[in-house]
């Protein structure tokens, strides 16, 4: 079972110190990797019609630039991003960036991406809202194609390639490529093509049965549910008792990964979170 640390985005603040000493903790502590969310631009509440976890007060560094950070202080630790809004950003550009994160980290990337829900994010960046849905999956067969083959032809209904590249090509061909997701379409898209789930699965009888139907659609499309991850959350502050239980359950439910967020669990500080991360693990190996 691998275990993963969310990195705290809208807790953590802007010191470079604080943030590279954060990352080389959760790494010498035993984590097998960091996940990081993802926004570009957070909405003024002020604007009609706005409802929203997260605003322009919500701290969020970018996160392919965050990763080179900790690629870069780092030597064992996988960074997942978790997720990154995929339809919103130009394919070659993310397939080129990634590359690149995963060349200097040594291969360590693991690629997680979602269709999002910020609107407002999607139209300062000129890409459209409505067709994310469709067009990721032409974005990921892109992808794929782009992290594998030197020169690569490719015409679908967004995105048009003519004999072209990216140089360096990733370490690991292709990335592995994760995906987020909530609503049945998005999760039978995750069946149907991802490497990986990062769900939101409860620990109760009701994320047993989500579970199971997942699993039942990974097999409806062709697949082996041995080749496909799926990575649960679990809470910073859950007791020993429950977060037991959680994990027996997220087991018996096939999860290969489990990962603990520390935000909004009223931390104030950097040491609060590894604190909370240090207990997450000693509780899991007892």
């Amino acid at each position: 079972m691998r275990l993963h640390a969310v990195f705290p985005q809208t807790e953590i603040g802007s010191d470079p110190a604080v943030i590279g000493r954060f990352v080389r903790e959760v790494e010498a502590m035993g984590f097998d990797g960091l996940v990081a969310y993802d926004h570009v631009l957070g909405a003024d509440p002020a604007r009609p019609g706005w409802s929203g976890p997260y605003t322009i007060e919500s701290t969020f560094h970018e996160v392919m630039v965050l990763f080179a950070y900790a690629a870069a202080i780092t030597t064992k630790l996988e960074l997942s991003t978790g997720v990154l809004i995929l339809p919103q950003r130009q394919t070659a550009l993310v397939a080129k960036q990634a590359a690149a994160l995963d060349v200097l980290s040594g291969g360590r990337l693991r690629l997680g991406v979602g269709v999002g829900w910020n609107w407002v994010e999607f139209a300062a960046l000129g890409m459209s809202f409505t067709d994310r849905g469709k067009r990721i999956e032409e974005q990921i067969a892109l992808l794929r194609r782009l992290w594998t083959e030197p020169s690569v032809t490719f015409d679908g209904t967004w995105h048009h390639v003519d004999r072209a590249g990216i140089n360096p090509l990733p370490v690991q061909r292709p990335i592995p490529l994760w995906m987020g997701a909530d609503s049945e379409p998005a999760i039978r898209r995750v069946a149907r093509l991802a490497d990986g789930f990062f769900a939101h699965f409860a620990p109760t009888d009701d994320g047993a049965k989500q579970a199971a139907t997942f699993w039942e659609w990974v097999r409806e499309a062709g697949r082996d549910p041995k080749d496909v991850g799926l990575e649960c959350r679990m809470g910073a502050k859950m007791p020993d008792d429950e977060l037991a239980r959680a994990a027996e359950r997220f087991r018996a439910m096939g999860a290969t990964d489990f990962e603990c967020n520390t935000m909004r669990a009223g931390f104030r500080s950097p040491d609060e979170h590894l604190a909370a991360y240090r207990r997450f693990l000693d509780r899991l190996r007892a």
